[in-house]
């Protein structure tokens, strides 16, 4: 299997997260995302979504009703992290994807004893993409009044509707 070459800064920044990731992630909090926070309309998983023009990071996502989904560009993740501590201190729910970064400083500053981060398996392969992503990747939850760690094997939870 031949890997993506690294390009910091140069690579492409919208693939889409898998249906079947968000699906499972929709089962595992019983109910479904109001608004995708970073999309346009070929790769948003929620009926409305905060495209590049409308600037989500200028947005009071406290102010949306319902679950918000988040998978950011990935080249500066700081802002994004920020963002989802501060609304979801003011009310938000929001579930970001992210790449496992655990020794990064945004990880550092933004999510450990801030949110509950779920490290997931197996690897996912992002719309458009033949391979899966080369890194681990987590979901960081914020706003659900729970803060820890754990890892989940979304695949069967999306094929079988449990944890098993």
């Amino acid at each position: 299997m031949q890997m993506p070459k690294q390009k910091p800064h140069r690579s492409k920044q919208n693939y889409g997260t898998p249906n079947i990731l968000v699906r499972a992630v929709e089962l595992d909090y019983g109910e479904n995302f109001y608004l995708d926070l970073a999309a346009d309309a070929s790769n948003t998983k929620a009926p409305l979504f905060f495209d590049e023009a409308k600037n989500s990071l200028i947005q009071p996502w406290h102010e949306l009703p319902g679950m918000l989904w988040l998978n950011p560009p990935f080249e500066n993740l700081k802002v994004w992290a920020a963002k989802c501590e501060k609304e979801a201190a003011l009310g938000a729910r929001i579930i970001m994807l992210t790449p496992a970064s655990v020794g990064s400083n945004w990880f550092a500053e933004y999510c450990h004893n801030k949110c509950f981060v779920t490290f997931i398996r197996p690897r996912i392969i992002f719309e458009g993409c033949k391979d899966p992503y080369p890194k681990d990747c987590m979901l960081t939850s914020y706003g659900f009044n729970s803060v820890g760690y754990d890892i989940w094997d979304w695949k069967e939870k999306a094929l079988t509707g449990t944890d098993e």
